[in-house]
């Protein structure tokens, strides 16, 4: 296995690839990392934990995904950083070191996809392939300032990545561009020709904007006029309880449904090799596995339930032609280790994955561009549309910036 390698200015890359195209494509001349819980052929994988990575043998095959984007034209140039065992949405590193936010160098990448981020924020790379469960494409797409997409669960092969959260876990891409970002996605999502969108309805989440910091939402609600002024599409405001028809609230998304799913899954994909192994782990890491050992599982079968109603009812309101909009996290980044205290790490994950978990736990495709900034730091507006609606909601969103 080659050394690792943090010599690079962005700090993300763990090991350094030449991955050549196995055919000439549509991606031909494009550069791409791969977060390092994804599976490339004779190269250890690290989860995020030098622990597994020694604990388990070098794949054989490359992730399904991976050949994809070789067979299209793309060049693979390295592994990148994964926060541990993917559970986080910080991006700080005890093992593998803080991958540098390219966009604001004194703040967090966010997580799990930190490596990500940074090497297409430092252009190492045009875009990432990597993995989101709570927010882990998102997160940091919103905080480094790029493109970045969540597909429509399962509509991507997950052969060759690590499991995390079956249930909510998707491979999806970051990118330095909408158009870099629109390429490989097209191919992942083994798309033909893309259909041209005809958005019929815009819609904000007004739960989310009102989670945000005021001149977040400031800023969401100033592009959002923007946008309806130049393409005479008006923007309707909807709140969570009129899509569920007051059967929940949008917090209950993460509290009710997505985090206690999330534990559960974890116990049964990474928890029984921890408690067998012994690995030694991250300080923060710690503390949020203390939360996974004292869980009551018996309790937490009810958050599957929480996920199919709300599933149902979120997509029974997004009619064909419906996009939805909200900013993709309700802060800017926070600057390197204040994340230091339970307050502070509350207020950071409760109030980002109030927003986040409305995509997880519905299935929905979501796209976060870089559209916003606030105190000279970035911040992502998201685009949703129905299960399944990936191809709609690419070309949606390219209709409504054009």
């Amino acid at each position: 296995m080659p050394s690792i390698n943090f010599q690079d200015k962005s700090g993300s890359v763990v090991t350094a690839l030449k991955l050549d195209p196995s055919a000439e494509g549509s991606l031909d001349g494009l550069t791409f990392t791969v977060k390092d819980n994804i599976d490339i052929a004779g190269h250890r994988t690290s989860y995020g934990s030098p622990a597994w990575r020694e604990a388990h043998l070098p794949p054989m095959e490359n992730a399904v995904c991976v050949d994809q984007l070789l067979a299209e034209g793309a060049r693979c140039v390295g592994k990148v950083v994964a926060d541990e065992f993917t559970y986080s949405l910080d991006g700080e590193s005890q093992f593998f070191g803080t991958p540098r936010n390219a966009k604001a160098p004194d703040r967090i990448p966010g997580g799990s996809s930190s490596g990500s981020a940074s090497s297409v924020g430092h252009g190492i790379a045009n875009f990432s392939i990597c993995t989101d469960s709570g927010g882990s494409i998102r997160v940091p797409a919103s905080l480094c300032g790029l493109w970045g997409m969540r597909p429509s669960l399962h509509r991507l092969s997950e052969a060759g990545v690590l499991p995390f959260m079956p249930s909510v876990s998707t491979v999806g891409v970051l990118a330095d561009s909408l158009a870099h970002l629109a390429m490989p996605m097209k191919v992942l999502l083994r798309s033909g020709r893309l259909k041209p969108a005809e958005v019929e309805r815009l819609l904000v989440l007004t739960d989310a904007l009102g989670v945000a910091d005021p001149e977040v939402q400031d800023q969401a609600n100033a592009k959002l006029e923007e946008i309806s002024r130049r393409t005479g599409i008006p923007v309707h405001s909807v709140s969570f309880s009129e899509i569920t028809e007051n059967a929940y609230e949008l917090r209950d998304c993460n509290l009710k449904a997505l985090r206690d799913l999330q534990t559960l899954e974890f116990q049964n994909t990474v928890g029984n090799w921890i408690e067998t192994v012994k690995p030694e782990l991250g300080f923060t890491f710690s503390m949020a596995y203390g939360n996974v050992q004292s869980f009551n599982r018996q309790e937490a079968l009810k958050s599957l339930e929480h996920c199919e109603r709300l599933f149902a009812a979120i997509n029974a309101y997004l009619t064909p032609g419906s996009v939805i909009c909200f900013p993709t996290t309700p802060v800017i980044a926070p600057k390197k280790g204040t994340l230091n205290t339970m307050d502070a790490v509350m207020d950071f994950y409760d109030r980002t994955m109030t927003i986040t978990a409305f995509s997880g736990v519905a299935r929905l495709p979501e796209i976060s561009a870089p559209l916003l900034a606030a105190n000279g730091c970035p911040v992502g507006l998201s685009f949703a549309a129905a299960h399944y609606e990936d191809e709609f909601l690419i070309n949606a969103v390219k209709q409504l910036l054009a």
